[in-house]
This record gives structure tokens, sequence and C-alpha cells, in this order.
């Protein structure tokens, strides 16, 4: 049976993300979350964007307003603040040998916490001109939280020496693993190729060799209704004003149809919740139509509560969540279940289960 997706503007890639990153921790049970990474809405429609915008923090992007604009006047090559920050982040990962931790996503959790307090910001992909690979790390959204975490936690356990050796290559390392990341089979070739649906960012990455997906081995149930929130709403799109564009998006959308999408019903959560690994990426899956993801997260366990780190847009800034996983999924509107992806180590097996 098919579900009804109620989706609020949060995570795909332009749009999609800024809805899904508006959420915060402590808002009222009805309040949406908004998200902004690859492959969520960022920039609903202003008739959806209490809603929708909520819940696209990341997945989607879309350019609108001040913060669009801001993130215009920024260099897509990222500012020397910017390199200062990974480059502090990667020595530091270094220097306490996260690289000998026990599992891969320990080094996720630990880098995320470094990076907490750090500003939220939609719209961070939607330069002016031809698609980009955009480097910052001053502010994030709830995707691009997601996406640099595991590119530095990457670079930190295979410490390649182009790396160690000086900043110039650093960049070049780093610009590799997140082109690899962000981009579907890890080629940036114009607005398309970006991942800007979650679900598939996690399945093209599983298929990179750089995810585990593992939903359905933790019981998820499947979801098939279709994906195609970007393709009804081109004008919340500044790339799909080009028809070239739009076809490209439209025939993505049609090639993720028939591709099985898995998800842990909020109510099945706590039952399922002890499954779940410190540094596992978390996808909170989304009730608006054609949408499938409204939020994105890392799993973090204190005090021996399953916790969300993340870039909440209501929070304003990257923080860990007051209360459970399960709660939170239960309390936002908007928000019916999550998908679970495992990080895995560069040039390694699949990590025990």
């Amino acid at each position: 049976m098919w579900r009804y997706r109620r989706v609020f503007a949060g995570c795909v890639t332009g749009f999609l993300v800024a809805a899904a990153c508006t959420e915060a921790d402590g808002a009222g049970a009805g309040a949406p979350e908004g998200r902004d990474g690859a492959g969520q809405y960022r920039g609903a429609p202003a008739a959806e964007a209490s809603g929708a915008q909520a819940r696209q923090e990341r997945t989607t992007r879309a350019p609108d307003g001040q913060a669009a604009q801001a993130s215009q006047e920024r260099p897509a090559e990222g500012t020397a603040r910017d390199w200062e920050i990974a480059r502090a982040q990667f020595s530091w990962a270094l220097e306490q040998r996260l690289d000998t931790l026990p599992r891969f996503g320990h080094a996720l959790a630990r880098i995320g916490e470094r990076f907490i307090d750090t500003p939220y910001e939609p719209h961070t992909l939607e330069l002016s001109g031809p698609e980009r690979l955009v480097i910052n790390l001053e502010t994030l959204d709830c995707v691009t939280f997601v996406e640099n975490v595991l590119v530095l936690a990457r670079l930190a356990w295979s410490r390649p020496p182009e790396a160690l050796e000086d900043l110039d290559r650093f960049k070049v390392a780093y610009r590799r693993e997140l082109t690899g990341v962000r981009y579907r089979s890890g080629v940036l070739d114009g607005y398309p190729s970006r991942l800007h649906y979650f679900s598939e960012w996690i399945a093209d990455n599983e298929a990179m060799g750089l995810v585990d997906g593992i939903s359905e081995e933790l019981g998820g149930v499947a979801d098939p209704s279709p994906i195609d929130f970007m393709s009804t709403h081109p004008d919340a799109y500044r790339q799909l004003a080009d028809p070239g564009v739009l076809q490209a998006i439209t025939d993505m959308e049609t090639r993720l149809r028939p591709t099985p999408r898995h998800y842990i019903p909020a109510p099945d959560i706590p039952a399922r919740e002890h499954l779940i690994q410190d540094g596992d990426i978390i996808a909170a899956t989304s009730t608006v139509p054609g949408l499938d993801v409204a939020h994105t997260g890392i799993a973090v366990r204190r005090g021996g509560v399953l916790r969300l780190l993340h870039a909440p847009l209501v929070g304003s800034h990257v923080q860990l969540s007051d209360g459970s996983l399960a709660e939170r999924i239960r309390r936002i509107e908007g928000q019916d279940g999550i998908m679970v992806a495992r990080p895995l180590p560069p040039g390694g097996p699949f990590p025990p289960r």
C-alpha cells in the first residue's frame, strides 16, 4: 500500500534540503523540519514553505531569497577559512588516531561532534552560473554536514600521503572525495548529476562502496511511492527553467521509480535502535508527496540514548538532539520513519553487523 507523504520543503539537494532542516530540537510536535543537502529539496514553493520547507534541510537545494544571495557571494572553491577548518579537523583526527578506532562510524561521530555550534545555512550549493563543486565548512545544512564529515573521516582513515604533505595537495584530495560523495558515480556533469534525492544519495554511495544501505536488514519495509517532487515543482528550482535540465531531472526520477526503497516506520524505531551504531547516517523520511527524505544527520549514542547529530534550520546550528532519535521522529510532523546507511571505511570490507 502506498504511503501518502505530506512533504515539507526539505531534504532535496537544493530546495529539498532547506525544508528538511527547518525543524529544531525542542520545537512543538507539529513543527516541520527543513533540510538542504544532496538530493533534498531546498526552497519549497512559498505556499509550502511552512511544511515542506521545514523538511528539506538539505535534500534539495533551490536558490531563492537572501540565503541564496549570500551563498552566491561565496567562492565555490571555498574561502581561506573553509580550508583552515577542514585542515584543522583533519589534523585533529590524525592526532587522535581515529583510524585505529574499532569501527569507521566512530570516526564520523567524533568528527561530527566537533562541528557542534557551526551555523546552519540553506542553499549553500546554489551558486549562480553552472554547477560547480562548492566547498563550505563555515556554514552547513543537514546534507552538507553529513557529506563533509564523511569526507573528513575517509581522509583521516586512509591518511593519503598527498593530504599529509601540504595544503594544495590536501585540497585536491578533499575535492576528490567530496565529488565522489555528492555527484552520481562520482562525476560532476552539470546540475542533474548532483544527487538531489537522499535515497539516491544512499544508493549511489553504496554502489561506490562508500556506505552500506541497511534499512531493509534492520527490519525496514518497502516504500513504493514515486519520487517526482522536483519535476512537479520546477518553479522552485532556478536550474529547471532550462528545458534540457528539467528533462534530465524528469528522466532521473523515472529511473528511480523501480528502485526499491526501504525505511523503518516511526513506531518501529524503538525496537530497532539497538541495531543502529554510532556514526550511522540517518535520513528522516518525508510524508510529502513526491519527496523521499526530509532531514539527515548522524547517529550518536550518549548516556545510553541514541540521539541525532544534525544541522536543523530552526536550531540555527549543528547540534545534538535533546531527546532520542525515536522521540524526535515521532514529534516532528511530516516525518514518518528513517532510512539508515552505514559508512564504510576506505578500501575496507563491509563491517560486521
